[in-house]
Formats: C-alpha cells, sequence, structure tokens
C-alpha cells in the first residue's frame, strides 16, 4: 500500500540504482516494488523501470525515472542524525566513495546529485549550547570542516 505522504525524488534512468545504494549503505532502508513502464514515454521505452518503490531510513520515497530534465539540487536534503565519529565516517565515505563529492559543514552529495547532511548529534548539541560562547566556537569550526570532526567540534566548545 502507498504511504499517503511520499518524498518523489526524479532520476535520469538511475533510481533502481540509487535506490539499491540506498537500501544498502543506511539503516532502515530498503528497496520495494519495482515498476516498469506500460507503454513509450517520452524518455524512455516500454518495459523500463518507471518508478522504484524505496525506503531511507523508514522514510517512504519513489524514485521516478523522468529523464534529464530536472535535476537535484540542495534545497532539498536528507539529514541523518549520527551517533559516534565512526557511523559518522561511514556514511560519509559510503556517499562521498560512491561517486558523490563533498561539501561544507558536514553535507555531501552522491553521484545522482542529491544532497545529503551527514550530521554528528554532537554537533547539534554544540551549536545548541546555552552558552552562547561555547556554541559560537564550535559553529565557527564547523564551518571550516566538510566532514564533521566530533573531536574538533567538542575541543572548540570547551575553548
Amino acid at each position: 500500500m502507498v504511504s499517503k505522504n511520499t518524498i518523489c525524488l526524479w532520476y535520469d534512468g538511475t533510481a533502481l540504482d540509487a535506490a539499491t545504494f540506498y537500501a544498502q549503505t543506511f539503516p532502515d532502508s530498503s528497496v520495494g516494488a519495482v515498476h516498469r513502464a506500460p507503454g513509450d514515454y517520452p524518455d524512455g521505452k516500454q518495459g523500463d523501470v518507471l518508478t522504484v518503490e524505496f525506503t531511507v531510513m523508514g522514510i517512504p520515497c519513489l524514485g521516478l525515472n523522468g529523464g534529464p530534465a530536472f535535476k537535484h539540487s540542495e534545497a532539498f536534503s536528507f539529514q541523518v542524525a549520527t551517533e559516534d565519529q565512526a557511523e559518522t565516517d561511514r556514511l560519509w565515505n559510503a556517499v562521498v566513495g560512491n561517486g558523490g563529492q563533498e561539501s561544507a559543514c558536514g553535507w555531501c552529495k552522491d553521484k545522482w546529485g542529491l544532497s545529503w547532511q551527514i550530521t554528528p548529534r554532537a554537533l547539534i548539541a554544540a551549536i545548541t549550547d546555552p552558552d552562547q560562547a561555547a556554541a559560537k566556537r564550535a559553529f565557527e569550526a564547523m564551518m571550516e570542516m566538510s566532514k564533521i570532526d566530533i573531536a574538533a567540534i567538542e575541543a572548540a566548545r570547551r575553548g
């Protein structure tokens, strides 16, 4: 049964590849039904994969192979809360190491152009510290990073 609210992500013929990668990389993720086009369409032929139902960390998604007309942008991202540096490194390295690219402040893009925020819980705690000076130091340290280094964030927070 289709969820009441599903995130639809547009791909250029690679929805199944992307969904499979997400299912293999992120916890509580899976690939569901794969639907093939019942007829030819502007960017595909009858029998091509048209849509893929998948879940990313419990969030229902639909990958649509709509063609090259629309690209992903940073206006949409998945924010993944990580528990420690090992989980942060594993997820960051999986996304970037599979043809993705680094960005700033814990953001990266996968090879399909979808943005991910690999965000340690320790970072959120540090930049929301009630001690404004500590929060500012942690925030300034984060602004200099690509992948978040929890030890460096905590050191900056302590001053």
